[in-house]
């Protein structure tokens, strides 16, 4: 992989979630860094070397004029969905490629905002649109829902945005059959569930029973364990407990897994089963906590023990426990007898682990200049940070 494309870049991500609250897509944000010219057909070809056929489906959301324009004139046929902004086709040449696009065959998203919509003509080089929801966009649609006999005014098939409610969220996935919608309104889900207290995801207890009757690997077992960070945080709680009676704590989920054993650890799931968590909208949560702790332990320098990187992935998986929790990030870590970096960039943002966390944090936003400033201040060359971010992404499974 030629090193100039992915040091020309910088990248940003944003999860599309579908009505059955899973993985439908990733908007990649492409921002240029600098002056320098980015190689469209070069960055095509990286993102297809990386992509299988079992990776999301993938948006590319150019933020120049310049790139979108190259992006129209070399993507081939097959290519990831490309962007186009509404105020981009002001531009003849843009529209004049975007037209070609359309003819060879490239699937092309209008984004724009939801009361202003394509006219016919333009409509028809667009496979789908991102439509912006305005706050005046959001009352008058649930309004509307809310009247009697009132059918949904949101257009079925298409993906939204800012979609910054619960309410809103039912509306768009549930009755207004959207294709998905871009982000999660996290903090209302869970304000919306504060009165009933979170558990761990049944599916991913079910998983790791299922695993363990099929006497799968430790590593195995590791890896779906870290799959959801309530269900790593009560399984190091209890194996720290006094009902474990262990000599020495446990500081990280492989040892807890080699301490307790599969017996104990069968016995325990099943107790946590019956009560464990069934509701469909907290699972885009989960799966957005641990991608930023995939990112944040593919973001440590290569070359790092196995155990190292355990460790700074139970960093990123732990780091938004208190939004779960309501309890502070700091009260939650001290219980445990974790490594001091942990606590130290989770909570503080410093030591070893703070860039890691500090960039994969970053990521999730369209903020080119924050994630710049954070890879010269932290030394972190922005290839690496883009190719860790990219492989990653590709290996997502939902």
């Amino acid at each position: 992989m030629v090193q100039s494309v992915l040091g020309s870049l910088v990248l940003g991500y944003r999860p599309l979630w579908n009505a059955a609250r899973k993985l439908a897509g990733v908007q990649l944000y492409i921002h240029g860094q600098g002056t320098r010219q980015v190689d469209a057909a070069h960055l095509l070809r990286t993102v297809q070397e990386l992509w299988s056929a079992g990776s999301p489906p993938l948006l590319l959301s150019p933020r120049s004029h310049r790139l979108l324009l190259d992006l129209l004139q070399h993507a081939p046929r097959g290519a990831p969905w490309i962007e186009v902004p509404r105020d981009a086709l002001a531009q003849p040449a843009i529209r004049e490629a975007a037209e070609k696009a359309h003819g060879r065959g490239l699937r092309l998203v209008w984004r724009g905002p939801y009361h202003s919509l394509p006219d016919a003509d333009t409509a028809r080089l667009f496979d789908n649109s991102l439509l912006q929801l305005s706050g005046q966009d959001a009352l008058q649609a649930l309004t509307a829902a809310a009247t009697a006999g009132q059918t949904s005014p949101l257009i079925a098939g298409q993906m939204y945005e800012h979609v910054a409610s619960r309410a809103l969220l039912t509306l768009c996935l549930d009755r207004g059959g959207a294709l998905a919608v871009a982000g999660w309104p996290m903090e209302d889900v869970l304000h919306d569930l504060r009165l009933q207290p979170l558990a761990p995801a049944h599916e991913v207890v079910h998983k790791l029973l299922k695993a363990i009757d099929a006497d799968q690997s430790i590593d195995r077992l590791e890896h779906i364990l870290g799959e959801d960070p309530l269900l790593a945080y009560r399984f190091l709680t209890y194996t720290n407990s006094a009902a474990m009676g262990l000599r020495t704590g446990v500081n990280s989920l492989r040892r807890g897994l080699v301490m307790m054993g599969y017996g104990s650890l069968s016995r325990w799931l099943m107790e946590l089963l019956p009560h464990a968590a069934t509701e469909p909208d907290l699972r885009p949560i989960r799966t957005a906590m641990v991608l930023r702790a995939r990112l944040t332990e593919q973001l440590l320098q290569p070359g790092s023990s196995t155990e190292l990187r355990g460790e700074v992935y139970l960093c990123g998986l732990l780091s938004q426990l208190d939004e779960l929790l309501h309890e502070p990030l700091s009260t939650l870590l001290r219980r445990l007898p974790l490594s001091e970096r942990i606590f130290n960039a989770s909570v503080l943002r410093t030591g070893a682990y703070a860039p890691s966390l500090e960039l994969a944090c970053a990521l999730e936003l369209d903020d080119a200049a924050r994630i710049d400033q954070l890879c010269e201040a932290h030394e972190m060359a922005i290839e690496d940070v883009n190719r860790a971010l990219l492989r990653v992404l590709s290996e997502l499974r939902d």
